[in-house]
């Protein structure tokens, strides 16, 4: 696997880097010593999965709130997304940035998601499906976001959304 830091401090891009033969290919996608010598979480309690039907379908952007914060390790199984993440942590330099990685079935990218991020995505195709590992139980009461056109962050995304939950188009301002 090769391990990126992106722009926004802990967040990582990781990379499966395939071997390929006559047969198709192989590749590893988590390795708890290779998350180890990075300083990243390697212990995940939950693997989830989600399925957009529609082209820019739009989720997010979400995240727990303490003391359930969560680091999640986010991969496009399926079709492509803008997987998207804003630094929500007030003590950070970055606070408030957000960035975007491109993850899809082809590139064999997967986005490092630390705690403290508000996390979302738009699909760049039609049935896409993202899998999530992720470190903390899913609690409903510690379940929140803050809106995806928030202009607080100007996310730039791809196309305005074809489909929007109730539920996302109702998170705060963070103003």
């Amino acid at each position: 696997m090769r391990f990126t830091e992106t722009e926004l401090n802990g967040a990582w891009l990781i990379e499966a880097l395939p071997i390929s033969d006559e047969r198709g290919s192989f590749a590893r996608t988590f390795c708890v010593n290779e998350f180890k010598e990075h300083g990243l979480e390697t212990t995940f309690v939950q693997h989830s999965v989600s399925h957009s039907v529609t082209k820019h379908t739009l989720r997010g952007m979400h995240f727990q709130k303490a003391p359930h914060t969560e680091v999640k390790v986010v991969s496009c199984i399926r079709g492509a997304i803008m997987d998207t993440i804003i630094d929500l942590r007030p003590d950070s330099p970055d606070y408030r940035r957000w960035t975007a990685y491109e993850l899809s079935e082809a590139n064999n990218r997967r986005l490092y998601i630390p705690k403290g991020f508000a996390h979302g995505f738009q699909t760049l195709s039609e049935d896409a499906v993202v899998s999530y590992l992720i470190s903390e139980f899913y609690n409903p009461e510690a379940s929140t976001g803050v809106r995806w056109d928030d202009p607080a962050f100007g996310i730039d995304w791809p196309a305005t959304p074809t489909v929007l939950s109730v539920k996302d188009q109702a998170w705060p301002l963070l103003g």
